[in-house]
């Protein structure tokens, strides 16, 4: 069977990451947040990892984490992964061998992946039997209202709209990927974050201090402009709240499994 075109432009994803690296610190509070929560998760299974792999690392905060264990990053862009000590791949193209690992971790990175239910196949192949795999990442109805309004705005100056963000994985699918690729005892929470703002671009510049700026392959390549900027602004003025922020809801998924022992 011929592979499906990718959703998602692998080199504009390095790019952005790249591109995000150097600043950061400074937009790293929904990773701090995911990691401290996956932490305390992989804590409650009474193990102690000698071996982990950091998946989508970003600049490798979780080692710090993680004294204990001996932490390799792994992250598609470059920078990150330079900063991190570890290794530059993609989330669906791992170069690990297999059961080399006592756990897997993931914060913030998989939404992005071309290929997720072969990404956590390579996920369960890397780790040892009985060992754990932690992921947590934006999906479901994330970004909702903000993704209405822009192809609105953008459609009533254009004609026409252009995706401008990603779709978002759907959570009541996340256990069935799970038990495909199979991982035993899956689990799938989900939970919302609420980040308010003082006004939309400052929301995009958070977006694009994550790395997660628009990469994906059927993007439109010409610059939103001035005429753009000024009508998504006015087509966020009613969505302030009482003080004049923006809220930006975001649905946290996160998936836990184990790859099965040896019978």
């Amino acid at each position: 069977m011929p592979h499906p075109p990718d959703l998602f432009d692998r080199k504009a994803r390095r790019r952005a990451r790249d591109r995000a690296a150097p600043g950061f610190a400074h937009h790293a509070f929904l990773k701090e947040a995911l990691l401290d929560d996956l932490v305390d998760r992989l804590t409650g299974f009474g193990i102690d990892p000698q071996r982990v792999l950091d998946l989508g690392a970003h600049d490798g905060r979780l080692a710090a984490r993680l004294p204990g264990a001996r932490v390799i990053a792994a992250d598609s862009g470059f920078r990150f992964a330079r900063a991190a000590g570890g290794v530059a791949c993609d989330e669906d193209l791992l170069p690990f061998a297999d059961a080399c690992f006592d756990a897997v971790v993931s914060a913030a990175s998989l939404g992005g992946v071309n290929d997720l239910p072969g990404a956590l196949v390579q996920v369960r192949r890397a780790l040892r039997p009985d060992g754990i795999f932690l992921a947590a990442f934006v999906a479901g109805t994330s970004l909702a209202a903000e993704r209405a309004r822009l192809l609105d705005a953008e459609a009533a100056l254009r004609g026409g709209a252009s995706p401008r963000l990603h779709p978002m994985v759907d959570p009541r699918q996340a256990p069935s990927l799970l038990q495909r690729a199979g991982l035993a005892d899956p689990v799938v929470d989900v939970a919302e974050v609420t980040v308010r703002y003082a006004a939309p671009g400052a929301a995009l510049a958070d977006l694009r201090g994550m790395g997660e700026s628009n990469v994906l392959a059927a993007r439109s390549r010409t610059p939103a402009g001035r005429r753009l900027r000024t009508a998504l602004e006015a087509a966020f003025a009613d969505a302030r709240d009482a003080d004049g922020r923006i809220a930006v809801t975001l649905q946290i998924v996160t998936l836990t499994g184990r790859r099965p022992g040896v019978l």
